[in-house]
């Protein structure tokens, strides 16, 4: 008997197989289904679905599945549990009550779903600008107007000081020595007058005396520079330590591929035919539309360099991409943002900076953690607007104008760093052609060599916090090391950042980016003004009366 139950279940799955109406339909669904109004075999008879329901359980083999069955009776058991609610959902607002409840979760819960905020981010902007438009009227009211653009330009030539920055002029014009030096020992290795020992011996003392010589000059010298003049010509020597570091080491890349394009085995390259060479064919089709690419030697000379060092990048190419145009619009935007910004930073500086500064010397001086702490908040804000304002300035007024006036077409000086995460990729984002630098010339070759990614990075954070600090200490010729720490200290932030990313979210770990930029720049402006006035004005700390406010 069984085994005739099996045979003419067997029976009955070839049947439904062969069922015209059911070919349309695989195992499984028919399995599934409930009715069977529109399910005919091939003689027009309607099939009943439930009198096979336990043939169509089983597999194609005959053999029955109870991962199935159980399946199907937690999913009946759930709409089951769906259907009495929905039942007594009915019940009850069939009552004479009026019920207004119904099952939800609070909109602050994260299992409601909810996830529109906007009014209390309007909110928080709204807050936010009123406690700055107040610390500004306070500011205001307490020391007045104090904008003077007389002053900054006392402060920018140096006159101020005693200073006329004939010096810094001079400095900064020396640095042609490097560059000519440089050119003229890559044209040696191009030409093979130098051996590739020899010459990159000279480059690395080249390149080194770049870094060194502001240091050694502004340290002998320092009564012949003002801080502004000894704050320019360390910006300049380090971008062109930078950029001469690209120049050479991309000039090495080139001249490794052009030896081994020179003295190896020609390539074999493909035949002509004689109706190609009675037709004047010359090899690769010349198209006049598309630039000729410049060619390692052909780019050692002058007007490539200098127009390197002009353009808005730290990383060296043979042919950078270039714009047809100068777009006027556009230019004189970004410069009348330039002339603005400048404005708007001096003054911020001037009314706001520098009173906060100054008033925080004595508290810090004396450890008064409390007092010390209320002038690092009061300092944090116009710090903030500082910083903000000069990140638009460089990164996209400046340098966008710089690209235009010089057809350069990369213009990707930032990404989006207000979205970082953690720290890590803050750093990664907020200034491309420094991070672009940092990755090409120096994390990529250092894993090369057999480093591993952690120790690479931790090399790169050195390098960034010595040039940090080489950009703060030797202007102030006061020798600390708290931008260098500062940084150094970004490796372990990272790691904590990354951590609270991951336990507490995206969100969070933003927090902490944003934390780190509003509280961490006025704290080190505060050390090393205090430092700097230790150092060159150590009376005024016995002088200097505490001002309330």
């Amino acid at each position: 008997m069984p085994q005739r139950e099996q045979n003419g279940g067997i029976g009955i799955m070839k049947k439904l197989r062969r069922s015209a109406s059911a070919t349309e339909h695989n195992l499984s669904e028919l399995r599934k289904r409930r009715s069977s109004s529109a399910l005919l075999d091939q003689n027009g008879v309607p099939i009943d679905l439930n009198k096979y329901r336990k043939v169509l359980d089983k597999d194609d083999n005959g053999n029955g599945n109870g991962e199935k069955k159980q399946r199907y009776r937690r999913t009946q058991s759930v709409t089951r549990a769906e259907e009495i609610q929905s039942k007594e959902e009915k019940q009850r607002k069939e009552q004479p009550d009026k019920p207004c409840h119904r099952p939800r979760d609070s909109l602050f819960s994260w299992s409601s779903g909810f996830s529109n905020f906007t009014g209390l981010v309007n909110w928080g902007f709204l807050l936010l600008t009123i406690g700055g438009f107040r610390l500004c009227l306070e500011n205001l009211l307490k020391y007045g107007i104090r904008i003077n653009p007389l002053d900054w330009y006392y402060f920018l030539s140096g006159t101020s000081e005693g200073h006329e920055g004939h010096a810094s002029l001079l400095l900064i014009l020396y640095s042609f020595v490097h560059i000519s030096i440089c050119l003229f020992v890559e044209k040696g290795l191009a030409m093979e007058i130098l051996s590739e020992a020899l010459g990159m011996f000279v480059q690395v003392l080249n390149i080194l005396l770049v870094i060194f010589l502001p240091v050694v000059i502004i340290h002998l010298k320092g009564e012949a520079f003002s801080l502004m003049g000894a704050s320019t010509v360390c910006l300049v020597y380090s971008i062109l330590f930078l950029k001469l570091w690209s120049y050479v080491q991309t000039n090495m890349w080139c001249r490794q591929t052009y030896y081994l394009k020179q003295y190896n085995p020609r390539e074999r390259r493909p035949s002509i035919t004689v109706a190609e060479l009675q037709n004047g064919f010359l090899g690769d089709e010349i198209d006049e539309d598309i630039p000729k690419l410049v060619q390692y030697p052909d780019n050692l000379c002058y007007k490539d360099l200098f127009y390197f060092l002009l353009a808005p990048t730290l990383c060296y190419e043979l042919n950078f991409p270039r714009t047809t145009r100068v777009r006027k619009r556009f230019l004189l935007k970004r410069l009348l943002e330039v002339l603005f910004g400048f404005n708007v930073i001096m003054s911020l500086f001037q009314q706001w900076i520098i009173p906060s500064v100054r008033n925080s010397l004595i508290p810090f001086s004396n450890m008064e953690i409390g007092l010390a702490t209320e002038r690092l908040l009061k300092l944090a804000l116009p710090n903030h607007l500082v910083w903000l304002c000069g990140f638009y300035l460089l990164f996209h007024s400046f340098l966008n104008a710089v690209g235009e006036l010089v057809h350069f077409a990369d213009r990707n000086f930032y990404s989006d760093w207000w979205n970082a995460n953690n720290i890590d990729t803050f750093w990664r984002t907020w200034n491309m052609p420094v991070h672009r630098w940092c990755v090409r010339h120096l994390y990529v070759p250092v894993v090369k060599m057999g480093y591993s990614p952690a120790q690479a990075s931790t090399i790169v954070f050195l390098i960034s916090a010595f040039f940090h600090e080489y950009l703060v200490s030797i202007p102030l010729q006061t020798h600390k090391i708290w931008a260098f720490l500062g940084m150094m200290g970004q490796i372990p932030l990272s790691a904590v950042s990354k951590s609270i990313e991951r336990k507490m979210g995206p969100r969070m770990g933003n927090i902490i980016v944003w934390a780190s930029i509003i509280l961490g720049q006025p704290l080190c402006i505060m050390m090393y003004y205090h430092d700097y006035v230790v150092t060159h004005y150590h009376d005024a700390l016995n002088s200097t009366v505490y001002n309330e406010g």
